[in-house]
């Protein structure tokens, strides 16, 4: 342990204990520790190079295509491409939930006009949400 300074002019070779602790060393292994998984890290993720064989089998299906909602300037509603009146839309928006089988329904990606009416996109948000469709996502230009 350290020792701190001397105690007095009579107490020459008596010294206190230092309550500071010396940190350099802890950093320097710790940046040590740091080259050495950057290095290290990359090589890991490479794994074997193996020759896989040919299969005739469709791809899974691991995740829907997203959903495109748009809302016209006008105030008109289409998913994807197809215009959708106002009192059809709470089926609609049901039918694409109950089509997936994602929890929090599929991706939505929410394009509106930036001349809307702030209340016109929190009252579709709030069909989505009440329709179950969890994974929203609003997209910029």
């Amino acid at each position: 342990m350290a020792m701190g300074p001397i105690l007095g002019p009579g107490r020459r070779g008596r010294r206190t204990p230092m309550a500071e602790i010396n940190v350099t060393p802890m950093v320097d292994v710790m940046l040590v520790l740091l080259i050495i998984f950057m290095v290290t890290a990359p090589l890991l993720v490479a794994g074997v190079p193996v020759d896989l064989p040919d299969s005739k089998a469709d791809p899974l299906q691991q995740e829907q295509e997203p959903v495109a909602i748009t809302i016209h300037p006008d105030g008109a509603i289409f998913v994807g491409e197809s215009r959708v009146a106002d009192s059809d839309l709470a089926a609609r928006l049901q039918a694409i939930a109950s089509g997936s089988n994602e929890p929090g329904g599929p991706r939505i990606f929410l394009r509106a006009d930036r001349a809307l009416d702030y209340g016109r996109v929190m009252q579709l948000m709030g069909e989505l949400s009440s329709a179950g469709l969890r994974r929203i996502s609003l997209v910029s230009g």
